[in-house]
C-alpha cells in the first residue's frame, strides 16, 4: 500500500518528537544490548504523555520503531516496554505491512541478512552484519525475494523455534542464495548476542 505525503510528513513528526525523547527509555535500551549509537541510527523514540500526537495516546508509554525509507518514514511500531503491558506490539489501524530497515539495501554489500523482528536487525546490525527485518514470522511476503536477487549470499536468521525454523524454509525456498542460520534453541538474535557477543554472531554467519 501506497504511503500519502501526508502520512509520511504525520510520521516524520511524530518519529522526531518521540526520538527527542529516546532517553527516557535508556536504561531499556541498554538491557536489550542497544548502544546509543543504535538508537539514534534507527531513530528510536518514546511517547509519553508530552510529546504524543494526536490519534497515537493508545501508545503512550511505549517504545517508537520508524520504518525509515529513502522516501522518508511509512511507518512506527510501538513496543511495551514493561512485561503486562498488553500486546507486545501495536501499530497503527489499516497499517501495511513492511520490510524493516531497508535503507540496508542501499549498501555496498554482497551479503545481508533477514532477521524476524525489529531488535534482532537493530542488534545484527550493530554486530557488523548488514540486515532487514521482517516484523513476525507470519509477515513475510512472496514478493519480497525480489529484493535479494543480486546478492551472493542472503543469510537468514532464525529464531531458535519452530515459527522461526519455518519461517527461515519459507524464504529459503524463494530466494536461491538463501543460506539458513538458526540461534541455538529459545534464543533470537538479540539473546544470542547479548549472551555470547557481536563477534560470536558474526562467525556464526561466515562474516
Amino acid at each position: 500500500m501506497t504511503v500519502s505525503q501526508e502520512l509520511r510528513l504525520s510520521l516524520q513528526q511524530a518519529a522526531e518528537n518521540y526520538h527527542a525523547a529516546v532517553d527516557q527509555v535508556a536504561t531499556y535500551l541498554q538491557g536489550r544490548g542497544v548502544t546509543r549509537e543504535t538508537a539514534s541510527t534507527f531513530r528510536l523514540g518514546y511517547v509519553s504523555e508530552s510529546n504524543v500526537q494526536v490519534g497515537h495516546e493508545q501508545y503512550v508509554g511505549r517504545l517508537a520503531i520508524p520504518f525509515l525509507t529513502p522516501a522518508g518514514i511509512v511507518d512506527i511500531r510501538f513496543r511495551s516496554i514493561e512485561e503486562g503491558d498488553g500486546a507486545k506490539y501495536l501499530t497503527r489501524p489499516g497499517a501495511s505491512s513492511h520490510l524493516y530497515n531497508v535503507l540496508a539495501f542501499q549498501e555496498d554489500i554482497d551479503v545481508i541478512a533477514i532477521c524476524e523482528g525489529e531488535f534482532d536487525t537493530m542488534m545484527a546490525c550493530q554486530s557488523g552484519v548488514t540486515a532487514v527485518g521482517v516484523s513476525g514470522a507470519n509477515n513475510w511476503k512472496d514478493w519480497y525475494s525480489r529484493a535479494f536477487t543480486d546478492y551472493r549470499r542472503v543469510v537468514v536468521l532464525c529464531d531458535g523455534d519452530t515459527a522461526g525454523r519455518d519461517m527461515g524454509k519459507r524464504i529459503a525456498q524463494q530466494i536461491d542464495t538463501a543460506v539458513l542460520v538458526v540461534m541455538p534453541d529459545g534464543h533470537d538474535v538479540n539473546s544470542f548476542v547479548l549472551e555470547h557477543g557481536p563477534q560470536a554472531l558474526r562467525e556464526r554467519v561466515g562474516l
